[in-house]
């Protein structure tokens, strides 16, 4: 066959993979559309007046755009944030000091029983969380801790705790052996080999963890509004409900509240997602 000749097949066979590739860049556009609409219309509705929120047809862009709906945050909302930093930080300081050892000994010091408390941990991730914030309640009712800033921080990691073992443990078991062994040579003990060789080494795991369990404390509503509706200070989820009254609801200050929460999430997303690849399929292939 000639040069053009093959040329001319070459050509031929590139356009149906052309075609193809446009066509999945088309949907892909479409379903990243979708997906995105929600919040789009949640930063539309938060510019909105409150006259226009009933307007037919809605309005799909915010011509006539008010801030008063984030006047409203910054005026209302800034303790209850502050309020939902501190249990998202707690949650993350408890769910790290209880699953980190307990992934080390899972993944390295391998304890009668490890395979049954593995599988235990996952089943306990399946239970919904409505159930378990009744038993909380029962709870915490004798013990007095209702409406407290460490009774949300407690009850949010018994959901992140099962989530960072599995997650830790399947990441330190990837953890060369030859290492802890060349640590105990040079007269390290479990904890200073776990301190000094396992958690530096976990880096990436750590942070995944850590993201999710701030991501689920910063937005728990259900153990919130069950444990915490009449405290003094209360996370932003249930401060949002400042706004809805029985005769009047305040839609764009309901979504000025919920743009603004949504901030530190996809901030925390973009700067960590480096790390949460490496932490998520860490441990998923082995040698």
């Amino acid at each position: 066959m000639t040069t053009a000749g093959r040329s001319a097949t070459i050509r031929t066979a590139a356009r149906p993979r052309r075609r193809r590739t446009r066509w999945q860049t088309a949907l892909g556009v479409l379903l990243t559309a979708l997906m995105l609409f929600p919040v789009y219309w949640m930063v539309n509705v938060s510019l909105t007046r409150t006259e226009d929120m009933r307007a037919d047809p809605p309005q799909w862009f915010p011509w006539d755009p008010t801030l008063e709906g984030y006047g409203n945050v910054l005026r209302d909302q800034l303790p209850a944030m502050t309020t939902s930093l501190g249990i998202g930080l707690g949650c993350v300081a408890l769910t790290l000091a209880v699953s980190a050892p307990a992934a080390f000994a899972l993944a390295k010091l391998r304890p009668w029983g490890a395979g049954p408390l593995s599988f235990l941990l996952l089943v306990v991730q399946m239970i919904p969380s409505v159930v378990m914030a009744i038993g909380f309640y029962a709870v915490y009712v004798r013990l007095g801790w209702l409406n407290t800033v460490w009774g949300l921080i407690l009850a949010d990691s018994t959901i992140a705790v099962p989530f960072g073992v599995l997650v830790l443990t399947s990441f330190m078991a990837g953890v060369p052996g030859e290492l802890l062994q060349a640590a105990r040579i040079d007269g390290a003990g479990r904890w200073r080999t776990f301190v000094s060789v396992i958690l530096p080494l976990s880096r990436n795991a750590l942070l995944t963890v850590s993201l999710f369990a701030f991501l689920w404390a910063w937005s728990d509503f259900i153990f919130a509004s069950t444990l915490s509706r009449n405290a003094d200070a209360v996370p932003v989820t249930l401060g949002i409900y400042a706004y809805i009254g029985n005769n009047t609801t305040q839609w764009n200050s309901i979504m000025a509240t919920a743009v603004v929460a949504s901030v530190p999430a996809a901030v925390l997303l973009v700067v960590a997602q480096r790390f949460v690849a490496g932490g998520v399929v860490a441990g998923a292939v082995k040698d």
